[in-house]
């Protein structure tokens, strides 16, 4: 394919425009905040009720979010005749055991990214989800935004011919306190920060053939920072690096033998790319301020309402067998990162 004229436009509609349903909210931590905030800034959703551990914990939370309805179990929460569909917003090592629990009582759910643990988690979630009818998606927001919807045309027309190396990193700076200093909680990079770079690369290149990786332990027993490289069949590559001890750029850049895409802000987050000529004669420019969650999870939430309306199971935007291969290229990284160097 020669170099494209012009960038494709976005087909993501606005989120204003998608059906209302109505939601209860699994967890109460920083995520259900933003996507509370995000839902009802940009879109017509309804957070009808919120569902935690204690009654006192669920009022708390229902008050200071004006939500009508507090369920003091989660229990309690899936069992709500009136609400159409879950969010699964608890700590990872809890999403298998509150995504079967909704799923069991025939609720739609979206479940906070990684949906799961591990590959096998996943398939028996997705099994649980077909034979129940109900739809199942992973939010990892960042394949909802409009960016991606124009980066997804870009791959699918092959506008960067074949990609030979994808380089992704990704690093914040946590407190001491934080949950993901936590080995009882799942913490540690991976299953927090290399959800994005982990899923980009697998999207790219496919569940990868070989996986060579260090990591170094933190002193809380989770590992503080992870560099791998990864190959497909081909010996095309990607590679990853993300550390909870500062904040990085958080970028990305994809080569391919026809062009070159590289990003202004962070890759996961609203905000600029360019594509480049393999030659560097050409370049065309995606212009978008960057943003961050308040900006963004409502496209998630206004697709997953658009699907659930259309009868759909899952969403071509998150399809579940991406979120299974991210998962099968999580195990690897695992198993590479287990290995004696």
């Amino acid at each position: 394919m020669s170099f494209p004229s012009a960038l494709p436009a976005s087909r993501v509609p606005d989120p204003m425009d998608a059906p209302a349903l109505r939601w209860g909210v699994l967890g109460t931590g920083w995520i259900a905040q933003r996507f509370i905030e995000s839902v009802r800034a940009h879109s017509r959703q309804e957070i009808a009720a919120v569902g935690s551990r204690s009654q006192a914990s669920a009022d708390g939370f229902a008050a200071d979010w004006q939500i009508g309805t507090a369920h003091g179990s989660y229990g309690a929460l899936v069992g709500d005749p009136s609400l159409d569909v879950i969010y699964v917003a608890t700590p990872h090592n809890l999403h298998a055991a509150h995504v079967e629990m909704a799923l069991m009582a025939r609720k739609h759910v979206l479940v906070e990214k990684p949906m799961v643990l591990s590959l096998a988690e996943g398939e028996r979630l997705v099994a649980l989800a077909r034979a129940q009818g109900v739809f199942l998606a992973e939010a990892l927001w960042t394949y909802f935004l409009p960016k991606f919807d124009v980066l997804d045309q870009l791959f699918a027309a092959g506008a960067l011919g074949e990609i030979r190396s994808v380089h992704t990193e990704y690093g914040e700076y946590f407190s001491r306190d934080h949950r993901i200093f936590d080995p009882a909680l799942a913490g540690g990079p991976l299953n927090d920060l290399g959800t994005y770079p982990v899923s980009l690369l697998t999207r790219l290149l496919g569940v990868p053939k070989t996986v060579l990786g260090l990591a170094q332990m933190d002193a809380s027993g989770v590992q503080g920072h992870l560099s791998v490289i990864l190959a497909d069949a081909q010996g095309n590559q990607g590679t990853l690096s993300t550390t909870l001890y500062g904040f990085t750029p958080t970028n990305a850049a994809i080569v391919g033998t026809a062009a070159t895409l590289r990003f202004g802000s962070a890759f996961n987050l609203p905000g600029p790319f360019q594509l480049i000529s393999a030659d560097g004669s050409r370049v065309l420019d995606y212009v978008e301020p960057p943003g961050r969650h308040f900006e963004g999870l409502c496209y998630e939430a206004a697709e997953v309402a658009r699907c659930i309306a259309g009868g759909l199971g899952e969403t071509p935007k998150r399809p579940l067998q991406e979120t299974l291969a991210t998962l099968a290229t999580m195990d690897a990284i695992r198993a590479a990162l287990a290995s004696p160097a």
